[in-house]
């Protein structure tokens, strides 16, 4: 039995004792994260491609903002979303997992919020996380608030924010070959899986409204990164939100596209890194990048990029060592040197910082 007054070492923390590192809202305001000389960046996507990227950024600045498509509508996600009517809440999880904090409670949570049940019953396939985002949403009725929340819970090294509180469905229009006449696929689970080539998708509904959280985030941005990530249904969604595409292209931060590592099975299956380029540019034609990041090796198979990259973006195409062990993924800490440079180059982080 502990003497009275000293501490329960067999006790958690309360969330009331640990310190908060959601800049903004419960912790540093954005000018208290400029006098650091900390670039504020916003890093758009879903699922594992933003989880890369999330990773990366956070070991360059703990002013980070995810935004996250919120259009899943397959597994867990697609469960709550049909049941409850809200946003699908999986990838905003997944962010959310990638801004835990690195010391014992955030791990610990980051493994709770990631865990799928195994059951015989209805909770076969529920990830805790997604539980536990529904649950704050009916508690507190707003999106950005209950998560907010559950960022705070995690000690999140950032903030998550959907780009639209609609929920969405992806549709497009989908050639199987060159001779067939398209077919509209609707759902970003089946448009995933579906072979093909996406010759144009759409929202619906087609002109949602934006956060108005999200567009501050943008506005304030030093850095807007898109990508990597699913190119049709975690990527280009963002830039089919007007208020958000507009905020995008308005704005005078630094702008880059992270590129896949190169087709994926699926919605991209015969896409070059050439072919994402122009079907990015086809879906947003106002859209200008500073500069256009692809791994190395991928890179030297395809020559046309670096010219294709400046005549459709005005981008400079930058060339990293990107891939992984695991075939397919982006290698975080590759992508943390890749973004550190171009922050460097581009007068965003000081050397001495390194």
């Amino acid at each position: 039995m502990s003497t009275h007054g000293a501490p329960d070492m067999g006790r958690a923390p309360s969330t009331e004792e640990l310190p908060l590192l959601l800049g903004g809202v419960f912790g540093r305001k954005h000018d208290d994260h400029g006098s650091r000389g900390e670039p504020r960046i916003v890093s758009f996507g879903g699922g594992h491609g933003l989880y890369a990227a999330l990773r990366a950024f956070r070991l360059i600045t703990e002013n980070l903002t995810a935004v996250v498509t919120v259009a899943d509508d397959g597994g867990s996600s697609g469960r709550l979303r049909s049941e409850m009517g809200g946003l699908p809440p999986g990838d905003l999880r997944m962010a959310l997992a990638a801004l835990c904090d690195d010391g014992e409670w955030g791990r610990v949570w980051r493994d709770v919020i990631q865990h799928r049940f195994t059951s015989a019953g209805s909770l076969e396939g529920h990830a805790v996380g997604n539980l536990l985002i529904a649950a704050l949403w009916q508690i507190h009725d707003d999106h950005v608030v209950g998560l907010d929340w559950i960022a705070r819970l995690l000690r999140a090294h950032g903030r998550v924010l959907p780009m639209s509180s609609l929920p969405l469905t992806i549709e497009a229009d989908v050639q199987s070959t060159p001779s067939e006449p398209t077919t509209v696929i609707r759902g970003q689970s089946v448009l995933a899986a579906t072979p093909g080539r996406v010759t144009e998708v759409r929202l619906d509904p087609a002109s949602p409204p934006a956060r108005s959280e999200t567009i501050a985030a943008v506005e304030q941005a030093d850095v807007l990164n898109l990508g990597p990530g699913s190119w049709y249904t975690s990527v280009m969604p963002h830039l089919l939100v007007p208020d958000l595409a507009r905020a995008i292209c308005e704005s005078d931060a630094l702008r880059t596209l992270t590129l896949n590592l190169g087709a994926a099975p699926g919605e991209t299956a015969d896409l070059s890194l050439v072919d994402h380029l122009q079907s990015l540019h086809n879906h947003a034609p106002e859209l200008r990048l500073d500069y256009v990041l692809v791994d190395a090796l991928a890179a030297a198979g395809e020559p046309a990029l670096v010219d294709i990259a400046a005549s459709l973006f005005g981008a400079a195409v930058r060339t990293h060592p990107l891939t992984s062990r695991r075939p397919g993924q982006h290698d975080s800490l590759k992508l943390a040197a890749c973004y550190r440079d171009m922050l460097l180059d581009s007068g965003l982080l000081a050397e001495e910082q390194w």
